[in-house]
């Protein structure tokens, strides 16, 4: 599939999932290192809107193909309209040297050799208790492989919205690069992206090369935002959560990013597809929690946490946004929001203040007109480059993942 019919696959209405073809994928795809046919594995193949859920047999020595199967049948099925394809396992206990179509088999191949009909998983087929299938697991946050030219990816992440995620994640990669590092940022909030607006390029596109987004430059920072791609600021993204995640591994795969240090992800609220789909298939190095001190928002911040720790995604730190207003005709202080809410994170989970953000009135207006704080060198300038500078010694303490040069985006 050529790059402008892929773009146009998850950024424009559905294509029709075409059930013959996806037939034709299975019936002809044969298992990495042997002469099996995937056909002949096939239990159940199941379709709801555009995710396809398949079950096979698979045998102990075959373990360290799985995904490599996923991942040709994903790319093959894109073809047919299936934006996301869930591979469940039926782990068999036998070697696969004695099954049929293998060179060395006995075994004779079974005269039918049809694949399971594509059903509409509307109907949920029955399960026998007695025999559940044994489900793949799920990829682990250790298992994948670092990006070649992304040394450290940093999400910045919130339970819920209106805590100023987005203007901290400007700030905080804008405080990155001031302090000598490469720095990129990525707009994951697929449903509300509002960096293009923060950084002054709204209405911007990005230029492809090679079948691949070019970047867009601010404040010398490499940045892409979905708001990049979809027109006009009013166009509203309704889109299922399969193709939202569909789009996001678009975002960071076929990117020519350039050599980075830290790439910046700002997240959308909540603990949703795109939290799990990050997880499971780009290389984290922690998370950063944004949260105001108020009790509605440490609740869904304790929820994303939970989330980052189940998922093994380290958490970096805790930045509690609004904590104070100064009256700038007065001087009065004023805890509008309540006290003590980061506080009460930090020493819960055992995780750092990484810093306290004012609500200041600069901070809001410097990020409407596309010129953050750590570039305007307003009042809350000094603040994010302390923060900045918390999380990068956060950083330090943690391992570095395992690279592979050779992957190719």
């Amino acid at each position: 599939m050529s790059w402008l019919s892929s773009l146009k696959s998850v950024f424009s209405p559905a294509q029709e999932v075409k059930e013959d073809d996806i037939q034709t994928v299975l019936q002809n795809y044969v298992l990495p290192n042997s002469s099996n046919a995937l056909k002949d594995r096939i239990s159940q193949v199941n379709v709801e809107g555009r995710v396809l859920q398949l079950t096979i047999n698979t045998y102990p020595e075959e373990k360290d193909y799985l995904q490599q199967i996923h991942d040709d049948l994903a790319d093959a099925l894109e073809k047919c309209g299936i934006q996301e394809l869930n591979l469940h396992i039926i782990q068999q206990k036998h070697s696969a040297h004695g099954e049929a179509g293998h060179s060395c088999s006995s075994k004779p191949k079974a005269e039918n050799s049809n694949l399971p009909p594509v059903m509409d998983a509307s109907p949920k087929a029955e399960v026998d208790p007695n025999n559940p299938p044994i489900q793949k697991a799920a990829p682990q946050q250790r298992d994948v492989v670092a990006h070649p030219r992304i040394q450290n990816v940093i999400l910045v992440s919130s339970g819920k919205g209106g805590v100023g995620k987005s203007t901290t994640t400007v700030n905080l990669a804008l405080a990155l690069q001031k302090l000598g590092l490469k720095v990129g940022v990525l707009d994951a909030d697929i449903y509300g992206p509002s960096i293009p607006t923060m950084l002054g390029n709204a209405g911007r596109t990005p230029l492809i090369e090679n079948e691949n987004f070019v970047p867009i430059d601010a404040y010398g920072m490499a940045v892409l935002s979905i708001g990049h791609l979809i027109g006009a600021h009013n166009t509203p993204v309704a889109w299922r959560g399969p193709k939202a995640t569909g789009a996001l591994m678009q975002l960071f795969n076929q990117t020519l990013w350039p050599d980075l240090d830290v790439l910046v992800i700002d997240m959308p609220p909540g603990t949703g597809d795109i939290q799990l789909t990050l997880a499971q298939r780009i290389p984290v190095t922690g998370a950063v929690i944004v949260t105001t001190p108020q009790n509605v928002a440490l609740m869904d911040a304790t929820k994303g946490i939970e989330l980052f720790n189940k998922v093994n995604i380290p958490v970096l730190g805790v930045i509690e946004n609004m904590s104070t207003h100064i009256c700038s005709n007065c001087g009065h202080e004023e805890q509008i929001f309540g006290t003590g809410g980061g506080d009460q994170l930090s020493e819960q989970y055992e995780i750092p203040l990484l810093g306290r953000l004012p609500l200041n009135v600069q901070i809001r207006e410097n990020a409407d007109n596309g010129k953050p704080s750590v570039v305007a060198q307003d009042e809350a300038a000094d603040s994010y480059m302390n923060i900045a500078q918390a999380v990068m010694v956060q950083m330090d303490k943690l391992p570095k993942r395992q690279r592979d040069d050779k992957r190719i985006f």
